[in-house]
């Protein structure tokens, strides 16, 4: 079975400086929603791993993230797909903990739930951290240039063979274009 790992904000919805507080906010990017049910559709696992430091900040609570990915997850099983988990880093920056991006703590711990090897699992993402964490996990890196792609791109910092697209529809076509 073949495994896709995304980043949420920024990548499946609009990002903001200000956070994603409550699932008013969480708007899907277009064509993201449908891009995730077509890899389920084609037999794919998907999962996001996201930094949420929201939590910590106190700016959300627990209760409203799994409203908001209550409302991601409908959105996608409205289109025919499914994403098999969502596992999130809860910590601030300054927490020194092993699980925020641009650690690899948290595809550690998918590769552990789904006792898989992450090397050459497909990750996508729209920020350097996003890239890095991959990177570090031996995942194949894809980033997007929505949210914080351009940013990251610019930076002259992505590990090497990092695969760039204008979006997740367009990363999710190339990798179906490889079955």
């Amino acid at each position: 079975m073949k495994f896709a790992i995304l980043d949420r904000d920024g990548v499946i919805n609009h990002d903001s400086d200000a956070y994603i507080k409550s699932p008013d906010e969480w708007v899907a990017l277009p064509g993201s929603i449908d891009a995730i049910a077509r890899l389920s559709r084609a037999g794919w696992r998907v999962v996001i791993a996201s930094n949420q430091s929201g939590l910590a900040r106190g700016l959300f609570t627990a209760d409203t993230l799994n409203a908001i990915h209550d409302k991601l997850r409908s959105e996608v099983n409205q289109a025919g797909g499914h994403i098999d988990a969502i596992f999130v880093c809860p910590h601030g920056p300054d927490d020194n903990c092993l699980c925020r991006k641009p650690l690899p703590g948290l595809f550690h711990d998918i590769a552990r739930r789904f006792d898989i090897n992450l090397n050459g699992v497909h990750a996508a993402g729209d920020s350097l951290r996003d890239i890095q964490a991959a990177h570090q996990a031996g995942c194949t890196t894809w980033l997007v240039l929505t949210g914080n792609g351009a940013k990251a791109r610019d930076s002259g910092q992505l590990p090497p063979e990092t695969r760039i697209c204008n979006d997740l529809a367009s990363v999710v076509d190339s990798w179906l274009n490889e079955d």
